[in-house]
């Protein structure tokens, strides 16, 4: 019969002593071995170990049981650490790291650059909010520097309204997303095109070869920060393109340019086991041919009514509006088999926010104000690669896999 060590009348155990040593110096190979091989005659247990380094300066922290003789211990680890030109510090206590607390969140800042004053904010309002700061590492120092804090204490989403206000006085961008295994998982991600997947409007460009560009660009900005129905705009733009020849859209096609860091985005995340969908209140005949350049899996998109060659000036069947693009965001995911909290959509204007909503991670990418406080985080450099930093993916890792796939990527400014 088991027997509750900790109910009435029962002493809790004893927690063990413990040692916790911490060297810092100039590293070099051998320097951990060394240190353990000092630790191993006094046959202790290992409790937990954390290692960085930074411009080549070393800091190891290692957490020991503490033996009998610890002052022999002691004595052994400072001769090791004199031969290695090394400093220590050895400190007594009892028992192992205090477990990190509820509420933990993984906060990722990005600034370019990433200045001082912008980290003390960024924590001073962590510590504000009754949380703590138990781990940070980098994930990206070009052409961002990209940094994630592991935060325990407090909830993402009391977190995160404290964050993106003092990103926003701090002009730096901030995730905060709950840390869990949702983030390890096999993710589906639901794109906007125009904007965001693509530089520009393909619409735009279309009514340039019309004489009326900057009639639909100011069109095309109110819909995007949501000043009119959006499927009236887009029933009102297209009928301008009447007369317009097929062939303008294979010119366009050839014309765009995809956001910076795009191809990587979608080659590094293909490689995890990522799906990729885009949802496009543009045209399939440009879409679905991006689709087919990228790998996308899935791709929904309005389509032109086309008759003798030419325009018609108007759309076959339902316009793919701020309610349709959140439908297929649902759709692919049921067909992906992943929840919807499963689910990455990433846009920049006032009809994808139900799109961003459904979604678990909705980011706005250089968005309208709108957009942007109604997206759970935005990103606000010009790099859609950086995505992959609030993912938890470093720039290190997608520089060596590209290395092992034979691609050369740009090497950061020393």
């Amino acid at each position: 019969m088991s027997t509750d060590i900790d109910a009435p009348g029962h002493e809790p155990a004893e927690q063990p002593r413990t040692l916790l040593i911490t060297l810092t110096g100039t590293d070099r190979p051998g320097v951990t071995s060394s240190i353990f091989s000092a630790l191993s005659g006094a046959g202790v247990e290992v409790l937990d170990i954390e290692q960085i380094v930074l411009r080549r300066r070393l800091v190891l922290g290692v957490l020991v049981t503490a033996p009998r003789d610890w002052k022999k211990l002691r004595d052994a680890v400072e001769r090791t650490a004199a031969d290695l030109g090394m400093s220590v510090e050895v400190d007594r206590g009892v028992g192992d790291n205090t477990a990190r607390k509820d509420g933990r969140s993984h906060v990722t800042i990005i600034g370019a650059p990433l200045r001082a004053s912008a980290m003390a904010a960024m924590a001073g309002r962590i510590a504000d909010a009754g949380a703590n700061i138990d781990r940070i590492e980098r994930m990206a120092r070009y052409p961002v520097t990209a940094i994630e804090l592991h935060v325990s204490g407090v909830e993402p989403d009391k977190l995160r309204t404290s964050l993106v206000e003092e990103a926003s006085r701090q002009s730096v961008d901030v995730a905060v997303q709950p840390a869990n295994l949702m983030r390890r998982g096999m993710r589906l991600i639901v794109m906007d095109v125009d904007s965001t997947l693509v530089q520009g409007e393909v619409i735009e460009m279309l009514a340039s070869r019309v004489g009326c560009e900057a009639e639909v660009a100011r069109v095309t900005e109110q819909a995007m920060r949501g000043e009119v129905d959006f499927e009236e705009s887009l029933r009102a733009r297209v009928a301008l393109l009447e007369g317009l020849e097929v062939s303008a859209l294979d010119d366009v096609y050839e014309q765009l340019d995809y956001a910076p860091g795009a191809r990587t985005m979608v080659r590094t995340l293909k490689r995890l086991g990522y799906r990729f969908a885009m949802v496009s209140g543009g045209f399939t005949a440009v879409t679905d041919r991006i689709a087919e350049d990228l790998g996308f899996d899935f791709a929904h998109a309005n389509e032109l009514e086309v008759v003798d060659g030419r325009l018609t000036g108007r759309i076959v069947g339902d316009v793919v509006d701020r309610a349709g693009k959140a439908a297929a965001l649902r759709r692919f995911a049921a067909e992906v088999g992943v929840p919807e909290g499963a689910v990455i959509a990433i846009g920049d204007g006032a009809n994808d926010l139900d799109m961003l909503s459904a979604a678990g991670l909705g980011i706005a990418y250089n968005a309208k104000p709108v957009v942007q406080q109604a997206a759970h985080t935005a990103v606000n450099v010009p790099y859609l690669d950086t995505i992959m930093y609030l993912l938890g993916i470093s720039r290190e890792e997608v520089v060596a896999a590209d290395a092992d796939a034979g691609i050369v990527t740009p090497a950061p400014p020393v």
